[in-house]
């Protein structure tokens, strides 16, 4: 059982791995009326429409060079279809299929284009049950980032993690763990409770590609888009307004304990949970530390102290299961918001 903090070995600068995932790179989400979701996520946040049909539409932000970092795609059913990691070559997508297969797990391939704009892939449910995506290859889009005059919105810039709900923590933790990601932060128990309630795990050198955080799942808590500053977050907040989506509005703007980053979460037209975030911090270092968060201290989740409504904690989007179905469900024996507060 890994614990945060313990040591893995470093090959080329990075973590060693039974294959080479650099970073979270794009998610599928289902949604129920594709006019109103680009609507939300195009006209209001600015996602780049990089191609679009009656049946799906890829988007990007302005620093993305790939087609794209997320798909929204029409179905009966809101739930998100598939996380996808970006893998350092076709040799390590290969890897992968024989890591997963030798875990039992479900795998597909996928041709080449049959996600629009991507590479050969590969597909799973992982031992949490979560649909992931392994690829290699994507066609080159040029890159915004400095095509000032075009940005609107939010200014999103890419993709930067993915958050879980998990029932158990510290079993997907060890997932991770093998899978070769560090562990920048975590929340645990205090007067001998040794539960894990929350961890960020990276293997980009900064805070997280996942989070796990306990509760009924495994479930897509948010997902997390890298905003260009601080301001283009509070923009936001007064450009939701003047259209009159406040009430999209969930949570922040704010700045985390965990991770220091400056935050706000929204709810899409279909209640998928999205955070614009920006100013995290570097974790390349091979001697870096984790930071331990006490679940008593009110700080963790809002450094400024203010209440986190209920349902942050407590709902999410369901996950895609390979048959089409729905992905099961189950709570955990302990989560972060059921925690009594010790005396100061």
């Amino acid at each position: 059982m890994a614990k945060p903090g313990d040591p893995q070995e470093w090959l080329g600068g990075r973590r060693a791995a039974p294959f080479d995932i650099v970073r979270a790179a794009h998610a599928e989400l289902l949604v129920t009326d594709l006019r109103h979701s680009r609507e939300f996520y195009v006209d209001l946040l600015g996602f780049v429409v990089t191609e679009e049909d009656d049946s799906a539409i890829y988007l990007r932000g302005y620093e993305d060079r790939h087609h794209h970092c997320l798909v929204l795609r029409s179905a009966r059913l809101a739930a998100a279809g598939h996380l996808s990691f970006l893998v350092a070559s076709e040799t390590e997508l290969d890897r992968a299929a024989d890591h997963y297969r030798a875990a039992g797990c479900f795998t597909r391939w996928l041709d080449a284009g049959e996600e629009r704009g991507q590479g050969r892939a590969l597909r799973v449910q992982d031992p949490l049950g979560c649909p992931l995506e392994f690829f290699s290859q994507m066609e080159k889009v040029q890159c915004l980032l400095q095509r000032y005059h075009l940005r609107q919105g939010a200014r999103m810039q890419r993709l930067d993690h993915f958050n879980l709900h998990v029932p158990d923590v510290q079993t997907a933790f060890d997932l991770y763990h093998q899978l070769g990601f560090g562990c920048s932060e975590y929340i645990g128990g205090d007067a001998g409770d040794r539960t894990i309630y929350a961890a960020w795990m990276f293997r980009k050198p900064h805070v997280h590609d996942v989070a796990l955080t306990a509760g009924r799942g495994p479930r897509l808590h948010h997902l997390g888009f890298w905003a260009a500053d601080k301001d283009a977050i509070l923009n936001t907040c007064d450009a939701l307004g003047g259209a009159g989506w406040q009430e999209t509005i969930e949570r922040g703007p704010g700045r985390h304990g965990v991770s220091n980053a400056f935050y706000l979460y929204l709810r899409d037209p279909d209640g998928h949970r999205i955070e614009l975030y920006t100013a995290d911090y570097w974790t390349g270092d091979p001697d870096l530390d984790p930071v331990r968060w006490s679940v008593n201290d009110e700080q963790r989740r809002s450094f400024w102290g203010h209440t986190v409504p209920e349902r942050w904690y407590l709902e999410s989007s369901l996950l895609q299961a390979a048959d089409g179905s729905t992905v099961p469900v189950s709570d955990p024996p302990a989560q972060e918001l059921r925690q009594p507060l010790l005396p100061r």
